[in-house]
């Protein structure tokens, strides 16, 4: 699996952030405080570290399971065709991805919808663990919250899909998952610079360009 492969995963984790925040700004609200004795208080910030590593665990797990999907097309020479259109899809992911990081196209949300029907199976187990009192509450339903319907998850599964196998599949969603986490930490104790940073539009129209210059270098790179 090519670096900048793992780089354009990374980088819309991180500069998908507004997207991350109105997908997930209701739950991350909802674990951010906690009741206990009538009284409201700030969670501690190891219960954050907790939902994020939970969620991370499912991002790659999909992956890993989409990579392994995907290395099917790489165990005989007579699949090469599949593996090729693989390949030119995960690059035209990456294409529309950097459009949509720079807000110039909204076609990847329509993957959302495929996972509403999934979504409404685990968002009652998660009800299940709230109130999080505890590190392990805490993790399982970080882990739940990774099942949440994403425009941009879905995206970087399909280029998990072109990778070749369970592990470089896993890898390709922590990228992703590791660039998720600025946004969402500082979205759970309210800090505004990262995310205020990220919604320049010169940055976004930046991350949007880098990210679809590597897959229009990836097409290039099959037809030179």
């Amino acid at each position: 699996m090519p670096d900048t492969s793992l780089l354009a995963a990374f980088l819309t984790g991180l500069l998908g952030g507004t997207h991350c925040v109105g997908m997930c700004g209701g739950i991350v609200a909802a674990m951010s405080f906690h009741s206990e004795g009538g009284k409201s208080g700030r969670q501690p910030f190891g219960f954050h570290l907790g939902y994020s590593a939970g969620r991370i665990a499912s991002y790659v797990a999909l992956g890993a399971l989409a990579g392994l999907i995907g290395s099917a097309a790489f165990l005989s020479d007579s699949l090469f065709p599949l593996q090729r259109g693989l390949y030119v899809l995960a690059q035209v992911v990456l294409i529309l991805l950097g459009l949509y990081l720079a807000g110039l196209n909204q076609s990847i949300r329509v993957l959302e919808k495929a996972g509403g029907v999934v979504w409404r199976r685990v968002q009652p187990l998660l009800a299940k663990v709230m109130p999080v009192r505890n590190l392990g509450q805490a993790v399982a339903a970080g882990a739940l919250w990774g099942w949440l319907p994403c425009g941009l998850v879905y995206s970087v599964l399909v280029m998990a899909l072109s990778t070749g196998g369970a592990i470089e599949g896993a890898a390709l969603l922590l990228a992703f998952g590791l660039g998720t986490l600025p946004n969402l930490l500082l979205m759970g104790w309210a800090a505004e610079s990262l995310r205020a940073f990220t919604r320049q539009v010169w940055v976004k129209r930046a991350a949007g360009a880098a990210v679809a210059a590597m897959g229009c270098w990836g097409l290039f790179q099959l037809v030179r």
